[in-house]
């Protein structure tokens, strides 16, 4: 079994990586019956297959994300960044920051900021470009023997996997059961676990005991909580929990705060994890900018404006769910907790596609395994949007 311990170079500063992970190919095997999957995913049946290539009919990709479907003249409901600029104040230490640019960056304050605003030591805080470097990190560090991830997610965490030689195994969460998750699904073989809270695409937020009682001596729990800022009080996230064996939590500034551009995340986990991440980061991967954006956001007046922003993304969500219950047609499995809501529709695909001609694009959700053609995600934007959207929606639904 792998453990997040090994043995390494003591290494405190964020890192260059040495070597290359070893690149090996694996045939797909059969389903299982409890939904667990390697080759087939249980409840697919539009062909499409596990190992991150194209299926028969070629709808899975693991690398496609909203900003795909965006285009001039398109209504943006589709990438789920809060804002098309960060706030007033951040973009103004952003500004200055600028004047830094000919010195190298040093990510101490960051790192100390972040600790505290997560109540962990310096030591158990990397700094990433993003959420995808901490995954890819990750896969590059781990060497597990039964990697799960747990679908439909966010599949860069799969694809990072992937691409480091690793075979995945998925667990496929079910609509008739909300997309929530029994931790007896997990196989008890699993000594790397995925998951998303709350989950993209599906909004599903599960309840941080749930997930803790994934975790098992030997086993290495990640939770990718890019979204957690978007709920309200955080009340299931796991980022100060230091208690959970061999828990790590991925975040992110790039939704709240308008910052995808930017590339700035991190990963709260052990410190010995920490720095064996350390030493597979190339040396200065995040910026000056992206720096001082870690730092200005993990304040306390930074953290109440994200709070303020979760209560008003949850009346606007609210709104968009009841325009949405109101179009014949639309079904939403679940009670959406984040800053997007996933739908269904028949002939998802061309509903897209007629949705564009109107002016409005949204999250082809058929690239999430789990999920087929008929499935939709839809960002939450302000209220008069929402109005516009729901009646092009309904036009194309009803004509």
């Amino acid at each position: 079994m792998m453990d997040a311990d090994g043995t390494t170079a003591d290494r405190t500063t964020q890192g260059r990586g040495t070597d290359t992970p070893h690149m090996r190919t694996t045939e797909p095997e059969a389903s299982s019956t409890d939904g667990t999957i390697d080759g087939t995913a249980e409840g697919t049946t539009d062909g499409r297959t596990d190992d991150g290539t194209e299926g028969t009919d070629g709808t899975i990709d693991l690398r496609h994300h909203g900003d795909r479907e965006v285009g001039p003249g398109l209504v943006d409901l589709a990438v789920n960044v809060r804002g098309s600029a960060p706030p007033a104040w951040l973009a103004a230490r952003l500004a200055d920051s600028l004047t830094r640019l000919a010195a190298y960056p040093d990510a101490a304050d960051a790192r100390a900021a972040v600790a505290a605003r997560h109540r962990r030591p310096v030591g158990e805080v990397l700094l990433t470009a993003g959420a995808a470097e901490a995954f890819v990190l990750l896969a590059r560090t781990l060497k597990p023997r039964h990697a799960v991830v747990v679908h439909p997610q966010f599949t860069e965490p799969e694809a990072a996997l992937r691409a480091a030689g690793h075979t995945v195994h998925r667990v496929l969460l079910a609509e008739r059961e909300g997309f929530g998750l029994d931790p007896a699904r997990i196989p008890e073989e699993a000594d790397l676990v995925v998951i998303g809270n709350p989950t993209n695409p599906t909004s599903v937020l599960h309840r941080a005991g749930t997930l803790a009682a994934l975790a098992r001596p030997g086993r290495v729990l990640v939770v990718d909580e890019a979204f957690a800022d978007t709920v309200p009080g955080e009340p299931e996230s796991l980022a100060e929990r230091r208690d959970v064996e061999g828990l790590v939590v991925v975040r992110s500034l790039t939704k709240t705060w308008a910052l995808a551009g930017l590339r700035i995340g991190y990963l709260l986990a052990p410190s010995d994890l920490v720095r064996r991440c350390a030493e597979a980061q190339p040396l200065w991967s995040v910026s000056t900018p992206a720096l001082v954006a870690a730092e200005a956001c993990s304040g306390p007046d930074a953290v109440a404006h994200a709070e303020a922003s979760a209560v008003t993304l949850a009346t606007d969500r609210a709104y968009l769910v009841e325009r949405l219950r109101a179009i014949p047609g639309v079904r939403l499995p679940v009670e959406p907790r984040s800053s997007f809501v996933l739908a269904h529709v028949e002939n998802g695909l061309a509903v897209r596609e007629l949705l564009r001609a109107q002016g409005f694009a949204v999250r082809r959700a058929d690239t999430f395994p789990g999920l087929g053609p008929d499935w939709l995600r839809i960002a939450v934007r302000d209220r008069a949007t929402t109005e516009a959207f729901a009646a092009a929606l309904e036009g194309v639904l009803t004509s």
